[in-house]
């Protein structure tokens, strides 16, 4: 049993919408031996393991239905139970995830499974799925065991514990993702910024970040306040705030001599540690002192030393000037029953189901540690000691949950008094989200009467004891702060569309983007070039998947998202996005078919679909394609807009008179108006001929580009005079859409560029070169990607026979598996069959030597048509070039000093690569890519 494959899905894929991981399993001879045929020495070895996999449903969808399942009949296959286990894993770890389903690959491939889990941190989900197959490897007979799976020195709960504790160093920590969970309660989308607690809430420009409970909005010099903790006493102290006497030293011996001139008992703490990490307290002697100062100084070079105050620790947390939560904490501890030692007690209290590693539960488990050997002593016992029925053995000195201790929920009986002192500390330091640690015998009382003090201020309070104390009433703490940052009514998200389809969704997002900036927004673009900000290029490279999404909505300039979204990265990665505001699907032609599992058309649209499946406002589907017309039964948007060429579409019709939304392309006197309709109103948009981009309306696939880009503008809330105007001033010059139908006429002839690379898109090109008026001859230079199979270059070259007088076959730079000469061969020979005469066509490989032969054979009136693979260069080549005879280009005159443009950042190639871009060669080969239609 191995894994083959795995992808990490980090949005909506075709397994879910949501993170998921899927794993290609061979069980190889296991395939033999279903779950029921190991027996029940299995099973119960297993729930034994992992006892939590009792509660799980599976296909009875009730407790125990999993169990049930591998017992009964002939049971499950073990690619099923190794989702379970995963899922269960992760349980364990404190992650709240319960999606999976496995299937078989098919008939061809037994035994191979794809098995779909459901994940919460990347890391943690991977390192669940090789573990589940590690367990279950050990939990085999010998014999049936993979080779090597399992070391002889493993053991399933060192394995468990060392799992829990690596999942919790990459997971959300209690407090974040207690603020995560409200951002999500109100709509706000989040997007976590490194492998520790940074994450953004919000999308763009809207945006706001938090680091565990510090915020964007924290003032950084109340930070440094709360962190000195000498400063902070003194500033609370010259406000009439309690707050117990302190000295900072930095030797033993000054320690020494500031606690007896504070006078016993004292506390010992870092000069600016959290967390309750090496404070000590109630120190009653010179040698306890020096102890508890080498503690401190584990955590800082200067140490405080302060008066002790009796009473209950309490934590008071304040965000935004009031009080939302009071806890009071107790430290670890075990109660005596007059018979069990006190390492039997510790047993007993980690049994608690509540507790666990580290952050894991609710409660951590005891430990029997120094401290606690030290507190032991204190009270002349050892963990073999037997402590009277009810008595207190305290483990740890301070009450941090992290160590042990216990949290009470203490808000509804505060005195007011006391609440008004917290508000006035927080305050007086300048936190926006701060707690108060307050020592009190009695929180109901006034400090005033009783007295009690102020130990310290922080600066990033933790919000578990709060959010799920030990005892007494959970607080909603993480709302409060979520609705400072928001408050109600202020915008989170930024409008995103997402265009996919085979061909045209470059053209038709930019053509977007650029409609949006006329409107007044400031677009992030990703397209197969790179990725714009408004307007301007920051980052070069194929960049169609879920990292560039991920770029554009990180942006805090940009109020507005425009995606293209490929066929590549939807089926590595997912969508970057778990909702967009307007889904578009153009079309669904053949290309790529016989690469990562995608034969047929039905799965490419199946793929395709996603981006509608999440549409919550909009689908814009086109209605002339079935593959695409049939995604409206798989979409919960509210409106479906159907696009169509073709003004008497029966469907298209149906809907429109029943209050529908659709374009249509219309005749009429003054050439092909593009119409809008829409809850029965009839709007005319713009003339095909006023689009530049169309060539005079001759240009039918970009009259359907811009069709798309108008719907999804109409759907984003565009006004129509900005729609009309973002199209009459998009063009297709290589500046702003370049390989996309770029026209060159400053040589005696007509020059087409194309990065078409699929037998419709070469058609549509082919299509419009012959409504063009030429009155010399039709050249051609074709080529398609090696990695294509050899049906899909014949298609290639079919959709180009007998429309154009010669041809010119090549190759990519990149071969992508094929011979040198191998692709340029088989668009011949297909040329051939399909009646073109062998002296029309040439066959030159190379990109660069290809084009300049037909440049050259270029005479005035002509039309060469060039799809191009190396776009910059190869229309470098194009504007350059120079008949013989033609006079040379000018000198290019010295223009006046301007400001330097803001450069480009530059990768090498393993860090960009990293990032899932693309990077070239010094001949524009691509090296690596990240979207890839």
């Amino acid at each position: 049993m191995r894994i083959l494959d795995r992808s990490v899905f980090v949005g909506p894929s075709l397994y879910a919408h949501f993170p998921v991981i899927r794993l290609e399993l061979d069980l190889g001879e296991l395939e033999q031996w279903p779950t029921a045929k190991l027996g029940a020495g299995f099973i119960d070895g297993l729930v034994a393991a992992l006892p939590g996999l009792a509660e799980h449903g599976c296909s009875y969808r009730e407790p125990g239905g999993f169990v049930r399942r591998m017992r009964e009949g002939e049971g499950t296959w073990l690619g099923h139970v190794l989702e379970h286990v995963a899922i269960e894993l992760q349980n364990v770890a404190g992650e709240d995830v319960t999606f999976g389903k496995t299937r078989s690959v098919s008939d061809a491939r037994p035994g191979v499974y794809t098995v779909v889990y459901e994940y919460a941190q990347r890391e943690e989900g991977i390192a669940a799925g090789e573990l589940a197959l590690r367990l279950l490897n050990s939990l085999l007979p010998e014999n049936l065991r993979t080779r090597g799976s399992v070391p002889d020195d493993w053991d399933w709960p060192t394995a468990r514990d060392e799992f829990i504790r690596y999942a919790q160093r990459r997971a959300l920590g209690p407090s974040t993702a207690s603020l995560v969970r409200a951002a999500e309660q109100r709509g706000i989308p989040w997007l976590r910024m490194n492998e520790q607690s940074l994450v953004q809430l919000g999308h763009g420009k809207y945006q706001q970040r938090i680091q565990a409970t510090v915020t964007g909005r924290t003032p950084h010099i109340a930070v440094e306040l709360a962190s000195d903790k000498e400063e902070t006493n003194k500033i609370l102290a010259s406000l009439g705030l309690p707050v117990p006497k302190q000295e900072l030293v930095q030797s033993e011996d000054a320690a020494v001599r500031a606690a007896r001139r504070l006078g016993y008992p004292v506390v010992t703490k870092p000069y600016n540690g959290n967390h309750g990490r090496g404070i000590s307290i109630r120190l009653m002697s010179d040698e306890e002192v020096r102890t508890g100062f080498a503690a401190a100084r584990e955590h800082s070079r200067s140490v405080i030393v302060e008066n002790f105050l009796e009473g209950d620790d309490h934590r008071l947390l304040v965000v935004n000037g009031e009080l939302v939560a009071a806890t009071k904490r107790t430290p670890g501890h075990v109660v005596g029953d007059g018979t069990r030692t006190i390492a039997e007690l510790v047993e007993i209290v980690n049994q608690d189901p509540r507790r666990g590693v580290g952050h894991e539960k609710v409660l951590t488990r005891l430990e029997l540690d120094r401290e606690a050997g030290m507190m032991m002593e204190r009270v002349g016992y050892t963990a073999a000691s037997v402590p009277k029925a009810d008595e207190i053995v305290y483990l740890r000195s301070t009450a941090n949950l992290s160590t042990g201790g216990t949290a009470t929920d203490v808000t509804d009986v505060i005195h007011p008094d006391n609440r008004d002192m917290a508000v006035r500390a927080i305050r007086a330091i300048g936190l926006d989200v701060g707690g108060v640690d307050f020592l009190s015998p009695n929180i109901a009382e006034s400090y005033k009467s009783i007295g009690g003090g102020i130990c310290e201020v922080n600066a990033a309070p933790g919000f578990r004891m709060h959010v799920s104390p030990s005892e007494g009433t959970p607080r909603d703490v993480a709302g409060p702060v979520v609705d400072m940052l928001f408050p109600p009514g202020t915008p989170a998200r930024v409008p995103i569309a997402a265009v996919t389809g085979t061909n045209g969704k470059t053209t038709t997002a930019r053509m977007l983007a650029h409609i949006t900036k006329m409107a007044g927004y400031t677009p992030g673009l990703t397209t197969t070039d790179g990725v714009y900000i408004d307007g301007q290029r920051t980052v070069e490279g194929d960049m169609t998947g879920p990292v560039s999404a991920r770029m554009v909505l990180a942006d805090p300039h940009i109020d507005i998202a425009v995606l293209e979204t490929a066929r590549g990265g939807l089926l590595r990665a997912g969508m970057g996005v778990r909702e967009v505001n307007v889904g578009a699907v153009l079309n669904i032609q053949s290309d790529h078919l016989g690469m990562k599992g995608i034969d047929t058309l039905d799965q490419l649209a199946e793929v395709k679909r996603i981006v509608v499946e999440i549409a919550q406002d909009c689908a814009v589907l086109n209605a002339d394609d079935p593959n695409v017309l049939k995604m409206s039964g798989y979409t919960d948007a509210k409106v479906i807009c159907y696009v169509t060429m073709n003004p008497s579409h029966a469907l298209v019709r149906e809907h429109v008179r029943a209050g529908g939304r659709a374009c249509a392309l219309e005749a009429g006197v003054n050439g092909s108006m593009i119409t809008l309709y829409d809850k029965g109103s009839h709007i005319p948009l713009l003339w095909t001929h006023l689009i530049p981009a169309t060539l005079e309306g001759r240009a039918l696939h970009n009259v359907q580009n811009a069709m798309f880009a108008a719907c999804v503008a109409y759907a984003l809330g565009i006004k129509l005079d900005a729609i009309r105007q973002g199209l009459r001033t998009f063009d297709t010059t290589f500046f702003q859409a370049p390989g996309r139908m770029n026209v060159f006429n400053e040589h005696p002839f007509k020059v087409l560029f194309d990065y078409g690379h699929n037998a419709h898109a070469v058609g549509v090109m082919a299509d419009l070169a012959q409504r063009l008026d030429v009155t010399g001859r039709r050249v051609v230079v074709l080529a398609g990607p090696g990695d294509r199979r050899d049906e899909d270059l014949v298609a290639i070259a079919e959709a180009v026979a007998n429309r154009f007088d010669h041809y010119i076959c090549r190759r990519d730079d990149s071969l992508r598996g094929r011979d040198g000469d191998e692709v340029p061969r088989i668009m011949a020979k297909a040329l051939i069959a399909a009646g073109v005469a062998k002296d029309a066509i040439s066959i030159i490989p190379d990109e660069q030597e290809a084009i300049d032969a037909a440049l050259r054979m270029g005479q005035p009136g002509d039309l060469l048509l060039v799809f191009a693979d190396a776009l910059v260069r190869s229309w470098k080549q194009i504007i350059k070039f120079r008949p013989e005879g033609a006079p040379e280009a000018p000198p290019v005159v010295a223009a006046a000093p301007s400001a330097p443009a803001a450069a480009e950042p530059v990768f090498d190639e393993a860090s960009f690569a990293a990032l899932g871009g693309v990077v070239r060669d010094e001949r524009g080969i691509h090296l690596s890519r990240e979207g890839e239609d």
